[in-house]
């Protein structure tokens, strides 16, 4: 009876030791696949859009869109202005053929607001990205990111494909009809892929 409980007890311990390696291995796997997947659902676009100097301006930059989960981020360097504050939009069409810049249309407004500041809530255009410092040099930076915007998406109040960004030769002064009283279209690009 002794050597039967012994063997009883044996076989207990090596059960129990076996389940707990399986459970082990079967936990890892699945922290393993759950990162995976988490991976593959993560969706990253890229696009980098060139500016071409517009209204006989020297005006040069690029302007980059990533778009992660959702959420677009707009970073752009541009060259070859006066030192101070100008206007950037996007406009709606992707078509910089003219010399004036004109050719783009008027502001990206798939919502029929007014114009404005970004977010403002008397309205503002998907396009009203706003203003930028420049330095002496000419040089500035503008940087945005939203969730009012997708690349290639489809959803014509969202979809930046297709459109323009110019880069004016003024200041928005973010509430002039219909577009903020910006002056000239100095540098324009398509944002096509």
């Amino acid at each position: 009876m002794k050597n039967l409980k012994l063997i009883a007890l044996a076989f207990s311990v090596v059960f129990a030791t076996a389940c707990k390696e399986i459970k082990k291995e079967t936990e890892e796997t699945i922290e393993t696949e759950v990162e995976e997947v988490v991976k593959e659902d993560s969706t990253e676009k890229k696009l980098s859009i060139t500016l071409s100097p517009k209204s006989d301006s020297n005006v040069e930059g690029t302007i980059n869109f990533t778009e992660v989960d959702g959420m677009v981020t707009m970073e752009g360097t541009i060259t070859g202005l006066e030192e101070g504050e100008h206007a950037i939009h996007i406009h709606e069409k992707a078509d910089c053929s003219s010399p004036d810049g004109k050719s783009s249309g008027g502001h990206w407004n798939p919502t029929t607001q007014p114009h404005g500041a970004w977010g403002d809530a008397t309205g503002y255009h998907k396009g009203d990205i706003g203003n930028f410092k420049t330095d002496a040099s000419g040089k500035g930076t503008v940087t945005k990111t939203t969730d009012e915007w997708c690349i290639g998406c489809g959803d014509d109040t969202k979809d930046i494909l297709g459109k323009a960004i110019i880069v004016h030769i003024g200041v928005d002064d973010l509430k002039s009809q219909p577009s903020g009283a910006a002056g000239a279209r100095v540098g324009c690009a398509g944002i096509i892929e």
